[in-house]
């Protein structure tokens, strides 16, 4: 399309030159002009050829001016205006009549500015007709023509610089056509200033000027009665409307934008300031801290010095009234809490009675679970995975989902892409040029063997399936393209300088390829940036594109199908390119959704094993409960009987029982699975449920040394009366802190969020039912001295249960992790200085977390998403440093009635009524502001190039009934849009437009650049979608696809609002960074009411607000944490992301939920063993973690660090970095927050306890834990002598 305007800008320039001349003249010698004076001429009339194939050049003549006939008068005055009506002339009709169709032949490119059509016309006009002619025109050379008479070879053109300079820059910016590319690349070879641009013009060329034209300086002109033209140019800006131009075509004439209010973040030096004011607070409290210690030890040595006065002074015996015994020997248990919490009495004797049911009637729990869950199951059947990126991150009802519906259904799914990029850049010195001639003929070879492809399956060609805007043509984005696609065009010897030519004018004829759409260099090569030319590059780019096609049908089968060749032909040219030391790097449509999948089964394993050894591990850790080190030694066939390897199976298949009935019970409701779901809910469940096991059989072991008389049944009551409500805190925090989710409009989120919610729920559930069955069978066995995993086989060697003195063989020896934290780190733990040492620590890392949440980047880098080693690793790298064209975006219009001329002017910019802020002028303001606006180049407006085509001057485009339309029009076609066609009318010529063909008899065609690019409704007479297509900068980062779709956002919003029209952006990336936009909010939004819900739940069940207040600040600091660790990490935030920081709260709940109860309820047996200093919140917060702490530690910590440790050796970068490095740091911030900060602040700031209904039983009760403290060897009692 460039091409044949340009051949026609040609065609203009040579028949202009050849009926016009050009005076003002150097006189070192006078020429053919001798004289110069006013009503002189200097050529006139058409005097012969050069050669036979050349034109009509004029005829050197220094008469006077004449009168013209009033025929050719009214046929210069049609042409060139009315200032012409009167006087004498120097031209005569045939040079009117080649004036004439020359000029309106160049109008087709320039019409759309008036004033530069003005200077163009008056220019061609005063120099061809001027009575005056002679003072500014001096022909300095002639020849014999064949005619014999004499013809002008060449001249001197005397303008003014004042008119060269205005003539110039009303033109310089004028756009022509869909591309957007700029007039002066035609009429002025792209000129950068008036001097080139009038060279240009008179440079003797073969398709051009047919005689030289020379534009000297005036300066240096002036003599002899010369005198150069002077008239006033019209500035493209003019006050009146018959020559003002649009913005498109005229900086200066564009409106002012508003200017934006970039959103600043606030910064103190390089710091944001939400990190500069934590580390300030956190200073200031370390300050206080050492203050206040500080006093404190003071003021300690002042009052022991003063002890120590008081003591001398008084008598050393011990008074009567002193206790002289170590009566007390635990003075904790003093302030053991009396008092009790009736909600917690009512779940407490709930759980008991449910498991005393299960326990008695096993079978029949057992039963009903089975059943339940697989009824459960049967969803099942409507399983299904959701791998649509577009369904799985963006909600049906969102802006961005229902946009894309929109455009696909009116214009069709965005075409499939397929790009290849050969690179030179293997050598040991570094990239190279890659383009010599042998390359480029090997590379025709791909191509062409790509175009004859015939896919394997079904069975078609490239030319089945691609884009073909013109109707016969692909298009292949190639430097192909340049030589007509084949080979044989490329010539050895000046390939270089018609490759060059190309590059610079990529609309000439001889470089446009078979689709008739100019080739840019930036899409075809790249790396040449350093120097500027183009046979430095250091890429050759190669883009074929394909139609796409509706999901599922058959065209898109075929499409995929013939995709699947092309990657096997590129696959096999990369070895080929490895030969000729070369680098090819390739993508198709299909590639990274197949990498992905790649991706996923391979996770799947690495995921497997990771849990196969989290089970094996839990079985065995579950056995080791009962087992000591003696015991085994004793008899090693206790091991047989004590092991629980079979408990800790069935309590692993209970978690994948779960599992199964959650995704069974959300499959019958239509909720699909997505790989997220997968990967992950068995992670969280399994982390969940483990440590619930290890909780109740824990605790149903002390209940076994505590009361080795009591039923199996009793016992197992005890032991879930005990841990049922500290699972009920925990699981229905987490059960209500997943469901949250639900409300969330990604689909990936919150169909995590409710499977989540529901498998957690159906574990707790089976755990206090099913497992307590199991439990209270597995006992029978022990007792009855049966074998683990083979329960018919009695062991007789084994140590019967009930000793003589009624105890448990091997129950007076702890475990050695027991003896550490009761003996060592509890008391270690809740030391003063220590809790100093941990609130320093902790708060430390709060406050880092904090400082760096600012710097968690958002967004997925498409290379993390795929498995290490795919050859889409490479592409990618090449696209991001290679391709410097950005993404096309549309400005979608709905529902417009263009037909009105109101709406007309709110989208048009090429006419003098265009709205100022009309859709067209604000997308070319915008691209003058690239920075913020991320726009690249002007934007192709359908009803500025349609109206344009309706222009009668342009006598190829619009005919209908043999005659040219609106030729005599009333009113007439004019760029004041008032002559433009209304109603039906428009609908009538525009349904012609869009079939007109665009080729060199009409450039302006509709068909090849807008046939797909808006919707025609006759029967309304309206049009219900359009769209103006603009192309965004190159983007090279998350953060500039995320800016970008922000920015095009608010560029439609603000257009809607202004003239009340519905506008929205759309670019293929878009749907994939909407949640973006507010996923900073949401995330805020979901931790937050996850939190609030955590601590209203932890405050009803615990009876506390304080220990409600503790735990809830715990789980956000773990989450804080966890965020700094992902700025550091540099793991960004997504929905993926998001997902894993829901789960923090749910496992920070977890392991925090057991100690807190364990703190408001302590354990009478437990708590007897605190040491004799401990009173109060420290004797309390010594029984949780002694109570607890080893459950917390053995049954999550070390699992899930088992389990997190396998995925580091993930081929998939994905899993390695928002599922490795982030569980990994959830792992080890819960851990040590629930183990180490959360004890010291409950013994804070926690608040009162309540009694334990367990340990209230009366004179049983107490005997049994008084035989329970018997057992325990003197030296592990702890006293006060200990320290």
């Amino acid at each position: 399309m460039w091409a044949m305007r340009e051949l026609k800008l040609h065609a203009l320039l040579f028949l202009t030159l050849i009926g016009v001349g050009v005076a003002a003249a150097l006189v070192e010698n006078e020429g053919w002009t001798t004289k110069h004076e006013k009503g002189r001429c200097a050529i006139r009339d058409q005097c012969g050829k050069k050669s036979f194939f050349g034109g009509e050049l004029p005829c050197p003549d220094n008469g006077l001016a004449r009168e013209p006939s009033d025929g050719i008068r009214k046929k210069l005055v049609n042409i060139c205006g009315d200032k012409w009506s009167e006087g004498a002339i120097c031209c005569v009709e045939n040079q009117i009549d080649a004036l004439t169709s020359n000029l309106k032949r160049a109008e087709s490119i320039i019409s759309s500015c008036p004033a530069c059509k003005e200077n163009f016309f008056n220019l061609f006009c005063t120099f061809t007709c001027s009575p005056d002619q002679s003072l500014f025109v001096n022909v300095t050379a002639t020849q014999a023509a064949s005619s014999k008479k004499l013809i002008v070879t060449e001249l001197d053109n005397l303008w003014s610089d004042e008119y060269g300079s205005g003539f110039y820059d009303s033109c310089k910016d004028v756009k022509f056509g869909a591309t957007g590319g700029k007039a002066m690349d035609f009429i002025g070879g792209g000129a950068k200033n008036y001097t080139q641009f009038l060279k240009f013009l008179g440079d003797t060329k073969p398709f051009g000027s047919p005689f030289q034209i020379n534009f000297p300086r005036p300066d240096d002109m002036e003599e002899n009665g010369m005198k150069a033209m002077d008239p006033v140019p019209k500035a493209c800006n003019d006050t009146s409307e018959l020559y003002r131009c649009a913005c498109v075509d005229c900086i200066s004439a564009c409106p002012e934008l508003p200017e934006l209010t970039e959103t600043k973040y606030c910064h103190v030096g390089a710091l944001p300031c939400l990190s500069f004011a934590v580390i300030i607070i956190y200073s200031v409290f370390l300050l206080l801290l050492v203050t206040v210690v500080s006093g404190h030890v003071a003021y300690q040595k002042h009052h022991q010095r003063q002890s120590e006065r008081l003591q001398l002074l008084q008598d050393a015996a011990p008074s009567d009234d002193e206790d002289e015994g170590d009566v007390v020997h635990n003075a904790g248990m003093l302030d053991r809490p009396q008092r009790y919490y009736r909600l917690n009495n009512i779940c407490d004797n709930a759980f008991s009675r449910l498991g005393s049911v299960c326990a008695r009637f096993p079978a029949i729990t057992i039963t009903i679970d089975v059943l339940l869950v697989a009824l459960l199951s049967l969803g099942w059947i409507n399983f299904s995975i959701e791998k649509d990126p577009v369904r799985l991150w963006v909600s049906p009802s969102s802006a961005a989902a229902e946009e894309k519906a929109f455009f696909d259904s009116n214009f069709g799914p965005f075409y499939r892409a397929e790009q290849a990029f050969l690179i030179n850049d293997t050598h040991p010195s570094g990239p190279g040029p890659v383009l010599s001639y042998d390359t480029l003929g090997w590379w025709f070879d791909v191509e062409n063997r790509a175009q004859r492809m015939i896919s394997q399956n079904k069975r078609v060609a490239l030319s089945d399936i691609c884009f073909k805007p013109t109707g016969t043509s692909c298009v292949v984005q190639s430097l192909t393209g340049y030589f007509g696609g084949a080979f044989a065009g490329v010539d050895p010897d000046t390939w270089q300088a018609d490759l060059k030519h190309c590059t610079d004018q990529p609309g000439a004829q001889d470089c446009l390829p078979g689709f008739q759409q100019p080739l840019q260099k930036d899409i075809i090569l790249g790396g040449f940036e350093k120097t500027g030319n183009v046979l430095d590059a250091e890429a050759l780019i190669t883009t074929w594109v394909v139609n796409n096609h509706a999901e599922g049908t058959e065209e898109e089968a075929c499409a995929m199908d013939w995709e699947q060749s092309l990657k096997n032909l590129l696959k096999s040219a990369q070895q080929e390119a490895q030969e000729r030391g070369l680098r090819l790097s390739f993508s198709t449509e299909i590639s990274l959704e197949e990498e992905l999948n790649k991706s996923t089964n391979t996770d799947a394993k690495i995921v497997v094993i990771s849990y196969i050894i989290m089970f094996i591990y839990a079985s065995l850790a579950l056995g080791s409960a009962s087992l000591t080190v003696r015991s085994l030694l004793n008899n090693p066939a206790n091991a047989l009987v004590q092991s629980k390897f079979t408990l800790g199976v069935i309590g692993i298949a209970i978690v994948l029982m779960s599992v199964s009935a959650s995704v069974g019970l959300f499959s019958a409701a239509g909720i699909k699975v997505t790989l997220i779901i997968a990967e992950v809910i068995p992670f969280l469940v399994l982390a969940v449920g483990v440590d619930n096991i290890f909780l109740i059989v824990h605790e149903f072991e002390r209940v076994n040394l505590s009361h080795p008389d009591a039923e199996i049944d009793t016992r197992v009551a005890k032991a879930l009366g005990r841990m049922g409500p500290s699972i009920l805190l925990s699981a229905s925090a987490e059960t209500i802190a997943f469901a949250l989710g639900a409300a969330v409009g990604m689909p990936a989120v919150r169909n995590f969020a409710v499977y989540a919610a529901g498998a957690v729920f159906i574990n707790a559930v089976l755990q206090v039912t099913m497992f307590v069955s199991v439990l209270a069978l597995n006992q029978r066995r022990v007792e009855s001295s049966r074998a683990d995993c083979f329960p018919c086989a009695k062991v007789k060697r084994a140590d019967t249960y009930h000793s003589t003195s009624g105890g448990v063989y091997g129950s007076d020896e702890e475990g050695p992790m027991q003896r550490f934290i009761r003996r060592t780190y509890a008391p270690g733990l809740l030391n003063r200085k220590v809790k100093v040492v941990v609130l320093v620590v902790f708060l430390g890392l709060f406050t880092a977390g904090l400082a760096l949440i600012p710097e968690v980047a958002l967004g997925l880098d498409q290379r993390i998403a795929i498995p290490t080693g795919s050859y889409l690793i490479p592409y990618f790298n090449d696209l991001a440093a290679y391709f410097n064209t950005g993404p096309p975006v549309y400005f979608v219009t709905r529902e417009l009635n263009v037909t009105q001329r109101k709406h007309q002017q709110e989208l048009c910019g090429r006419f003098s009524t265009c709205n100022s802020f009309s859709v067209a002028n604000v997308l070319e303001q915008e691209s003058k502001r690239p920075n913020v606006s991320y726009i690249s180049g002007s934007a192709a407006s359908w009803i500025d190039d349609y109206l344009t085509w309706l222009n009668p001057t342009n006598e190829d485009c619009c005919k209908e009934g043999g005659k040219v339309c609106f030729e005599d029009r009333s009113p007439p076609w004019n760029v004041s849009l008032y002559g433009m066609p209304e109603g039906p009318e428009f609908i009538h010529y525009l349904e012609k437009w869009i079939d007109s063909p665009t080729n060199e008899d009409c450039p302006l065609g509709g068909q090849a650049p807008y046939s797909n690019a808006l919707v025609i409704d006759s029967n309304r007479s309206t049009i219900p979608a359009s769209h103006f297509r603009s192309s965004h900068v190159p983007l090279r980062t998350q953060d500039d696809f995320i800016s970008s779709y922000a920015s095009a956002r608010r560029i439609a919003t603000s257009l809607s609002d202004a003239h009340g029209l519905s506008i929205f952006p759309y670019s293929k990336f878009y749907i994939f960074f909407d949640q973006y936009t507010r996923i900073t909010q949401l995330t805020g939004l979901l931790l937050g009411s996850a939190l609030l819900l955590i601590f209203l739940i932890a405050s009803l069940l615990l009876g506390s607000v304080a220990t409600g207040a503790v735990v809830t600040m715990t789980v956000l600091m773990i989450v804080v944490d966890v965020l700094g660790t992902m700025a550091l990490a540099h793991v960004s935030l997504n929905a993926i992301s998001l997902v894993n920081l829901i789960i923090c709260v749910g496992i920070g709940v977890e392991f925090c939920a057991h100690v807190a109860r364990a703190f408001m309820f302590p354990s009478r047996a437990v708590m007897e063993k605190a040491k004799t200093k401990f009173r109060g919140r420290d004797a309390r917060a010594w029984t949780a973690i002694v109570n607890v702490g080893g459950s917390v530690f053995s049954g999550i910590t070390v699992t899930k660090l088992v389990g997190v440790g396998v995925l580091a050796f993930t081929r998939s970068k994905i899993f390695e970095v928002y599922y490795f490095r982030v569980w990994a740091a959830l792992v080890v911030f819960a851990a040590t927050h629930a183990l180490v900060f959360l004890p010291v602040a409950l013994s804070l700031v926690g608040g009162e306890g309540y009694a334990d209904p367990e340990s209230d039983g009366g004179l049983e009760e107490d005997l049994a834990a008084r035989r329970y403290r018997a057992l325990l060897p003197d030296d592990d009692y702890d006293s006060e002598d200990d320290y």
